[in-house]
């Protein structure tokens, strides 16, 4: 059975958890087991899934994880700190993915304002953030398998 880790920043908890809803939803249907991790903001994401990885490694009695979908939203402000919260959460994750060969799914919502926020976060809407991260993540544990990677 797939298990995937669900690591999800709460800056903007009514974001995150209609994220989190999109997610789950697509990951149940596929018959996938899951877990939340909840980290304080984007910036963090990518120090805990690598603790999840390394904690993981040299333990057989942990459970197995799959994959990972990385959730959450970057509102930009009036500072550079929007830009450099995004260039690195997403270059860690990036690294991570690469390094670890890590099957992620990519749900960092990258935004000018709460209006484009709900707009990529609704289930239903057009964007369904959450639940396209989710996707990804089933699909890149595919093609890992596929590879015979994990």
């Amino acid at each position: 059975m797939t298990h995937v880790v669900i690591v999800e920043a709460r800056f903007y908890e009514d974001i995150a958890e209609e994220m989190a809803k999109g997610c789950i939803a697509v990951l149940e249907k596929a018959g996938a087991t899951w877990q939340r991790i909840p980290v304080p903001g984007c910036f963090e994401i990518p120090a805990a899934i690598s603790f999840v990885l390394h904690g993981l490694a040299g333990q057989p009695d942990l459970p197995n994880v799959d994959g990972f979908v990385a959730l959450g939203c970057v509102i930009r402000g009036e500072t550079t700190h929007y830009d450099v919260v995004c260039n690195e959460t997403a270059r860690g994750i990036q690294h991570l993915a690469v390094t670890h060969e890590a099957a992620v799914g990519f749900g960092i919502l990258t935004v000018e304002n709460d209006e484009q926020a709900w707009a990529r976060a609704k289930i239903g809407g057009k964007r369904d953030a959450g639940g396209a991260a989710a996707r990804a993540c089933l699909r890149m544990i595919e093609l890992k398998r596929q590879f015979r990677l994990g």
